[in-house]
């Protein structure tokens, strides 16, 4: 099962003020444990939202809106995508990560559909053009 684990910003990471040596230190303990145990697939911190934009859609029209964005609760400062077993195993692991963030801090664990999830609306064509574009990808980055 894959999930985005994502790190729910604060006003100290939306400030861009940088963590203090010791939890850069533990974080990336942490990502070591998560490599060496095979879950790890990826993950970033992400810079403020005052260096992003949002795209809104109404539809045919897109409107670009630059950062920052107000409600930091609703903000993700950053991200994993773990390979797990199951739900519980990823909830497992997050519960042994150091806190990400200066302040009390948020997980939110979600899970990636997968084509198995649209299998009453897919059709071969689409199966095939997916598997094309997967192959694609790894080959990109292999």
């Amino acid at each position: 099962m894959k999930v985005m684990v994502l790190v729910k910003a604060d006003a100290n990471s939306e400030a861009g003020r940088m963590p203090s040596p010791e939890l850069l230190k533990a974080m990336m303990n942490y990502n070591e444990e998560l490599v060496k145990a095979g879950v790890l697939v990826a993950g970033d911190g992400l810079k403020p939202t005052s260096q992003g934009v949002r795209i809104h859609f109404s539809g045919e029209q897109r409107t670009v809106i630059d950062g920052p964005f107000t409600e930091t609760k609703e903000l993700v400062a950053g991200y994993w995508i773990w390979e797990v077993a199951s739900m519980q195993a990823a909830v497992d692991w997050a519960k042994r990560c150091p806190n990400p963030q200066v302040s009390d801090s948020d997980l939110e664990i979600r899970p990636f559909y997968t084509m198995e999830d649209f299998a009453d609306i897919s059709t071969p064509q689409i199966d095939a053009q997916e598997q094309r574009m997967r192959a694609a990808i790894e080959q990109r980055t292999a």
